[in-house]
């Protein structure tokens, strides 16, 4: 690999070259000087350092309007202030601009190494992640993005990653939980083991317990031999326990004990087995905020170390290149030679809220490249983004008369109508409560008063779907 490249804008000749030389030594680093603004921002466009340190005094223009200039040049670099003066005001427009850090002189040599190190891990983090074992879909979708928002969790994977404690990754559904993990992972002692997600919420409670911690032959009907589970098959390894919040209380208990103890039973099992993995969890909800459905002493296991993905909306600066980034991607794939979006394409994309984040935008862009012609997106190819929830076209009129219903299956030859009867009766009631909630599973099962996963157990058995459902994506 290259050695990491530093750029340093000062007019200083001596002491801040010498030290920054003298921190960040050849032939590990490669280390260049510019002694103004101008020859710092042809420097940048000559080949594109790593780092930039920035004073905030030249000689022949302000360090911020040399900023602006890098960031239109490549707004990627972290640029990292250095400066005499002590006005707060200085630093706070700094980083409201988007600057990497703040260093004041005389420089601290030990607080230099660690920004520019941690600067260097999102140089490093920017790349897509992509993983021995990773779906194509989440190589494909990358994690990357220049927004404050997103250099934060960079620098929160770098910090955690060796550490080899437990993580806690919260965000709204479709923000790139699982991609933060898989990062997690990819920069841990543990890269070259196995890598295991799992999503509470996507199984049975009946089975779920089996598909963690596996089971004994003859521990249940149909248990014929034995079956090794999730954390077995994952020691040595990093497993992401996806939608944390949706797992049964009872088997929390036995989540706890493997955090404390490095130990479980299968299930019909006396054996402990001791096992060493790493466990990463992810939610959309606030566990803090539920505790009669999430234990308290859990979630303080878990929450070890905690990294907050933002929603879309609320890092829209990387909106451009996440669209750039995913018409190359599908256009590609679809044979499509878009090349540019229209500037009242992407305001419309500026201006949508973006409830399903990330994948909604995936799957908007899939739906306008479907549609476009020639090589600019236009705002015409862009799908209706306004739609509400709705249940799917396959369910009962709200008008269902039970009655009628078990008056038409009264024959000799019927021997299932209580069943018969308790589907119908679901298909309504199900149906309903998720038009009610514009396709909320949390509300929708709140409302009924059952779990979430039983609610998706009765969907999948009626053949029932909620479309553009607001948790259809719980993945991540």
């Amino acid at each position: 690999m290259a050695a990491p490249s530093l750029l340093l804008i000062d007019d200083d000749p001596r002491i801040v070259p010498e030290q920054v030389n003298h921190t960040f030594r050849a032939p590990e680093y490669k280390v260049e000087v510019a002694g103004n603004g101008k020859d710092g921002v042809d420097a940048v466009r000559r080949h594109p350092p790593d780092v930039v340190l920035l004073d905030v005094r030249l000689p022949d223009q302000s360090g911020m309007s040399v900023y602006q200039t890098i960031r239109e040049i490549d707004a990627r670099i972290p640029v990292i202030f250095i400066t005499t003066t002590k006005a707060a005001e200085v630093a706070i427009d700094a980083m409201k601009q988007g600057a990497f850090d703040y260093l004041q002189k005389p420089l601290d040599l030990a607080e230099l190494r660690r920004v520019v190190s941690e600067a260097l891990e999102v140089v490093r983090m920017r790349a897509p992640v992509a993983l021995p074992g990773a779906t194509e879909e989440a190589a494909a979708e990358g994690m990357f993005g220049s927004s404050k928002a997103m250099l934060e969790i960079y620098k929160a994977i770098g910090r955690v990653a060796a550490q080899d404690v437990t993580v806690l990754i919260t965000g709204e559904s479709g923000t790139g939980k699982e991609l933060v993990a898989r990062a997690i992972c990819q920069h841990s002692t543990r890269s070259q083991a196995p890598f295991l997600a799992l999503n509470c919420a996507a199984i049975p409670e009946n089975l779920l317990e089996s598909e963690l911690f596996g089971y004994e032959k003859g521990a249940f009907t149909g248990a014929d031999r034995r079956r090794i589970g999730k954390f077995e098959q994952c020691n040595g390894g990093t497993i992401l326990l996806d939608e944390i919040g949706d797992m049964p209380l009872l088997l929390q208990a036995k989540l706890l004990r493997l955090l404390q103890e490095k130990t479980f039973e299968r299930v019909g099992g006396n054996e402990s087995i001791r096992v060493n993995v790493r466990v990463i969890a992810s939610t959309h909800r606030d566990l803090k905020a539920m505790p009669d459905e999430f234990r308290p002493d859990l979630y303080y296991r878990l929450s070890t170390f905690t990294i907050h993905v933002p929603p879309l909306r609320e890092r829209l600066e990387d909106l451009p290149a996440l669209v750039q980034h995913f018409i190359g991607l599908y256009g590609n794939e679809m044979g499509r030679e878009v090349r540019e979006v229209a500037l009242d394409a992407m305001e419309r994309l500026r201006a949508h809220p973006w409830p399903g984040n990330i994948r909604e935008l995936q799957n908007v862009l899939r739906q306008a490249l479907l549609r476009a012609t020639g090589s600019v997106l236009l705002s015409s190819f862009l799908p209706d983004m306004s739609r509400a929830p709705t249940a799917d076209a396959t369910a009962p009129a709200p008008g269902f008369d039970l009655a009628g219903f078990v008056r038409e299956r009264l024959t000799p030859t019927t021997n299932d109508l209580m069943d018969q009867a308790y589907r119908e009766v679901d298909r309504v009631i199900l149906t309903l409560a998720l038009e009610y909630t514009g396709g909320n599973y949390t509300e929708a099962a709140k409302l009924l008063g059952i779990s979430r996963q039983t609610m998706r157990v009765r969907l999948r058995a009626l053949g029932l779907q909620v479309t553009h459902s607001v948790e259809s994506n719980d993945e991540n």
